[in-house]
């Protein structure tokens, strides 16, 4: 078919994505709402995004915060926004948590918002403030990407990126699926997975929400292959037990991060879902995402790396070296060792070749001196029979510096000091004495925040 718009002579991943649209012009990319959307419908999108663009007055180079969700007008303002060289700023529209502390700190000078009707907005900002790391991508006349961290350890960093670098491995072919984008529009676990399945020809799901309900529904509907999600969200599944409700054998592979997944959280889904894969996925917003291949299925052990990363372990904790890290942190220090390699903060156990995290060194707990990870405690709280999810936490202490605490989920809060005692009990026959929660609070809420991940006072 002819190209509807002169894409530019220049050689760029843009080009390449634009190449594999052409290629699959015929077939599905996207479905919203019901509604399909083929390829040539995105090439035709991202040129009319393109004009959209000019008639704003986007300038090349402009650090541009998109305000959306992977609808299919979002998904080809973002592909106009990388064509235009813009800096880009993803943000997703429901969750907006310090909105004007993230535009105020990413610079951002043009604001687009895209509601689920696919309606575009465009906000000017009277900013002339500009950064190091921006002008280093505007003379190297390449898109540029900004990413927030979760903040959940204090207030959010901003990690720049050149986004050709994070682009560039989706030129290698692989195998697409199709696929529910559940992670996040402003997470690079979100936007890996629409590039990935997009550049391969796959089929990209959206949904308006995230819930268990509407996961399963959508699976048995649209036969979805893969789900991208959180330990968090499948552990709502487990203990929802909405997959008897619905027809999921179409799920040949469950990929899981974010965030530690729980032993018996795994073991429970092996068990469930005999028959569908399961693979843990390693990656930071500062890095992108690593290649990764579970020892086996049901294990914790994973091997990650692939082209472009060196993985190295100093005093327990992972740091990685690779060619898709950030530039820096726009409003913090440099986390990079002076050869380049990155502290991810992530404590983990070594076997050969392979890998089991165990935890954010920031969140281990100090107790007297002696060490205890949270994920050990909660592994051992949610074999208790009546606990559905538990959260593990510090609370400061003026005799041992600090005491082990946890939220318990439970659904029937019966005799609650009963219970307390039982799951204090129980830690005592499993675990030393200084890893056994001292304060426990019972609760019939899930423990998540609106990420799907563990929210840690």
């Amino acid at each position: 078919m002819d190209k509807l718009y002169t894409w530019g002579d220049y050689n760029s991943m843009f080009d390449y994505f634009i190449k594999q649209f052409e290629k699959n012009s015929e077939k599905n990319a996207i479905i919203f709402e019901g509604k399909n959307y083929s390829y040539n419908f995105l090439i035709e999108e991202i040129s009319h995004n393109i004009s959209l663009l000019k008639s704003n007055k986007i300038e090349v180079g402009d650090v541009v915060a998109l305000v959306g969700d992977f609808t299919p007008t979002t998904i080809a303002m973002l592909f106009a926004l990388i064509d235009n060289k813009n800096i880009i700023v993803p943000l997703v529209r429901n969750q907006l948590k310090n909105f004007e502390d993230k535009i105020n700190i990413s610079n951002a000078s043009k604001i687009i918002y895209i509601n689920d009707e696919n309606n575009i907005s465009f906000e000017l900002r009277n900013t002339q403030k500009t950064h190091e790391y921006f002008a280093t991508l505007n003379r190297l006349s390449v898109s540029g990407l900004v990413l927030f961290t979760s903040g959940t350890s204090g207030f959010p960093k901003a990690a720049a990126h050149n986004f050709e670098k994070l682009l560039f491995k989706f030129s290698t072919p692989k195998i697409a699926l199709r696929t529910l984008n559940f992670l996040l529009f402003d997470h690079w676990g979100g936007l890996n997975t629409m590039f990935h399945t997009l550049s391969n020809g796959g089929i990209v799901l959206a949904l308006q929400s995230r819930s268990v309900t509407e996961v399963c529904n959508a699976i048995e509907k649209y036969e979805v292959e893969l789900l991208p999600a959180s330990p968090t969200l499948l552990n709502l599944l487990l203990i929802s037990e909405e997959y008897n409700k619905y027809d999921l054998s179409s799920l040949k592979l469950i990929t899981y991060g974010s965030e530690p997944m729980p032993e018996s959280t795994l073991i429970k889904l092996k068990n469930t879902f005999p028959n569908i894969k399961l693979q843990q996925t390693y990656g930071l917003i500062e890095l992108g995402v690593l290649r990764s291949k579970s020892k086996e299925d049901g294990s914790l052990w994973v091997k990650l790396g692939g082209e472009g990363f060196e993985l190295r372990v100093v005093e327990n904790m992972l740091e990685i070296k690779a060619e898709s890290a950030m530039l820096g942190y726009i409003n913090a220090i440099s986390p990079f060792t002076h050869d380049g390699y990155f502290k991810t903060g992530d404590l983990v156990e070594v076997d050969g070749d392979y890998f089991k995290i165990l935890g954010r060194k920031s969140e281990l707990i100090n107790v007297g001196g002696e060490k205890v990870y949270p994920q050990e405690v909660e592994n051992c709280i949610l074999q208790f029979p009546a606990v559905l999810d538990v959260t593990v936490f510090a609370e400061k202490n003026g005799l041992v510096g600090n005491i082990v605490c946890a939220n318990v989920y439970i659904q029937e809060l019966n005799d609650e000091n009963l219970l307390i005692n039982e799951i204090k009990k129980y830690c005592k026959s499993k675990l030393a004495s200084f890893k056994v929660p001292v304060k426990i609070k019972l609760q019939n809420e899930p423990l998540y925040n609106d990420r799907f991940k563990k929210q840690r006072n």
